[in-house]
């Protein structure tokens, strides 16, 4: 790696000084809409859905300072990472607090809460999800195949997936899954991603489990995306993908037992 110089460094504040400015002027506003909040209770799931938007703005500003930082010093900027991967959870934390982040959960049991956003239509919310996912895919490929970081997006994909099917309003789903409706395409867009992410967190979580952590509450965690699916493709009407995921959910509970007896056995041995 080249020397970093002092025109280097120089050029890159240079490069880098207007997404500051912008970084700070989003903070403001994060802090201006907190306050509203307080003072503005009933408007709270409205708000926090803007703020979630707003997060996601200054998570791709760091990644951005990253990449600049790339280009002319020739070194990844983990700072810049690091606040980016921070803003990134705090914009899913704000989804959380508008639905809750249930995983396998009756739509009843957060129903009442989806109310508060009830103004902001089906494509709006397809349109931050994915812009949700491609700030987690854009910040996971900046990290590169850095282990240090690596399994902690398995986390981080869970979190984006139930929050993805927590802020869909499954309500409506049946009405707009009719060709005819309004918001037919970005309905049945969201919930093909909804399937795709809750079995990419399971499978993810499972690998997470077999090759780094060993940890039996990973592997609990994949099959309980697999039952959020399942729970999910029986309201639709499904029944072929129920039936499909049923025979997955059976193989993978039932080495999830013989897992968790071997570890009891083992540690029973070690006392």
């Amino acid at each position: 790696m080249a020397k970093i110089t002092d025109g280097d460094r120089q050029l890159y504040q240079k490069k880098i000084q207007p997404y500051q400015s912008r970084a700070e002027a989003i903070l403001k506003e994060e802090a201006a809409v907190l306050l509203e909040i307080k003072t503005n209770p009933d408007m709270a799931g409205l708000n926090r859905f803007a703020l979630a938007d707003k997060m996601l703005d200054l998570t791709s500003n760091f990644i951005v300072q990253n990449g600049v930082s790339l280009s002319v010093l020739q070194v990844r900027n983990e700072e810049a990472l690091n606040e980016a991967r921070k803003y990134l959870y705090k914009g899913v934390t704000y989804l959380e607090e508008i639905a809750g982040s249930l995983v396998d959960a009756s739509f009843y049991e957060y129903e009442e809460q989806l109310a508060a956003i009830a103004s902001i239509d089906q494509g709006r919310r397809y349109f931050l999800i994915r812009k949700m996912g491609l700030a987690v895919q854009l910040l996971e490929n900046a990290y590169g195949a850095d282990a240090k970081w690596k399994w902690s997006f398995v986390e981080l994909d869970g979190r984006y997936a139930a929050a993805a099917k927590n802020i869909f309003d499954l309500k409506k789903a049946g009405v707009n899954r009719d060709p005819r409706a309004a918001d037919y395409e970005s309905t049945m867009y969201h919930l093909a991603l909804i399937k795709k992410l809750f079995m990419q967190a399971a499978d993810r979580y499972r690998q997470k489990y077999e090759v780094s952590s060993n940890q039996i509450d990973d592997f609990k965690q994949g099959v309980l995306f697999l039952s959020g699916l399942m729970r999910l493709l029986t309201v639709l009407g499904d029944r072929n993908e129920v039936e499909a995921l049923k025979k997955k959910i059976d193989t993978w509970s039932a080495k999830l037992d013989a897992d968790e007896k071997k570890q009891a056995e083992i540690a029973a041995k070690r006392k």
